[in-house]
């Protein structure tokens, strides 16, 4: 299995964890098929952002 990273960087590990939640509570809200594994995760300059296994 491969990681699906999502498309935009964060300043903050916060904003990034606010991503995390909001698609956990999503997918318990709607019904949607969630990620086996969501992470946040810190690029090489410094920002971060999320991932996922689907």
């Amino acid at each position: 299995m491969k990681w699906v990273y999502w498309l935009r960087l964060y300043d903050s590990k916060f904003q990034a964890g606010c991503l995390v939640r909001r698609m956990e509570h999503d997918g318990w809200m709607y019904g949607v098929d969630m990620p086996k594994e969501i992470e946040v995760y810190r690029s090489r300059r410094g920002r971060y952002g999320v991932r996922y296994i689907p």
